[in-house]
């Protein structure tokens, strides 16, 4: 198992920035698929972004294009998301997610690891 721990989550009012980190520990960060996930009050989690072992590939839900960014610190072994133009709808808890390999896309099942969650709240 890896252990995944997140931050950057916080208030902030539409139109806002905010950015989360995700550092992992464990495996090889390097070889492996990182992918973002939310789950809305209410509502089933999500997928958001992922970023393959390669950071120029990377694949965004429609929702968040063009206003997130997904990216990764090998050497920190640390994933990033960059949430810009945050609207109201973006308020959800977010989850970090391991995938089993070095590939993986929106399905949940192919990851294996999962973060507790960082909460962003969008106030409008």
């Amino acid at each position: 198992q890896v252990p995944l721990v997140e931050s950057g989550g916080g208030v902030v009012q539409a139109g806002g920035s905010l950015r989360l980190s995700c550092t992992a520990s464990g495996r090889s960060f390097s070889t492996i698929a990182m992918g973002w996930f939310r789950q809305a009050p209410g509502k089933e989690r999500e997928f958001v972004a992922v970023i393959m072992r390669t950071s120029s590939n990377t694949y965004y839900t429609d929702s968040v294009k063009g206003r997130f960014t997904i990216s990764r610190d090998n050497a920190k072994s640390t994933v990033y998301l960059q949430m810009n133009s945050l609207k109201p709808e973006d308020t959800a808890v977010y989850y970090c997610a391991a995938g089993r390999s070095g590939w993986a896309g929106t399905n949940q099942n192919e990851y294996r690891d999962w973060g507790q969650g960082t909460k962003v709240t969008v106030s409008s």
